[in-house]
């Protein structure tokens, strides 16, 4: 990019040390590093924000890509006598009634019995069970 050699980055270094001095050199290298990271760090979301940008619009060219193929196949296929209020149906089979002229059996509830609770017995119960039941004879 910039097109820096050893010879180069060698006299950089030399001027830097000659100009600022090898006391506050440190410094010196610290805050341009800092200045090297805030640029770098701005740039990437620059880039991230133009990404973001470019990628919106070729969702949206692909939405409308869809949207004008999904139109076209809908005035291709018009469904017929099938509006909001109808659901397609398939055709019953020959010798099977049809489902609206079925009555359905009458819904009985089902019993709301349950068995009663009762506490879960840990391991040591059963071991201190047998410790206590007299011996068989």
């Amino acid at each position: 990019m910039f097109d820096l050699d050893l010879e180069k980055i060698m006299a950089i270094i030399l001027v830097a040390v000659v100009v600022i001095g090898p006391k506050d050199l440190p410094r010196a290298l610290r805050a341009a590093g800092r200045w090297a990271g805030k640029a770098r760090r701005v740039s990437n979301h620059f880039r991230a924000g133009v990404e973001n940008m470019i990628r919106e619009a070729e969702l949206e060219e692909m939405e409308k890509k869809w949207r004008e193929q999904n139109e076209a196949i809908m005035r291709a296929n018009p469904a017929v006598g099938v509006g909001p209020a109808q659901p397609l149906a398939p055709p019953a089979p020959e010798g099977v009634p049809h489902a609206e002229s079925v009555t359905p059996a009458p819904e009985t509830p089902a019993p709301e019995t349950q068995a009663p609770h009762t506490p879960a017995k840990s391991p040591v119960e059963p071991a201190q069970a047998a410790a206590a039941s007299p011996p068989a004879p």
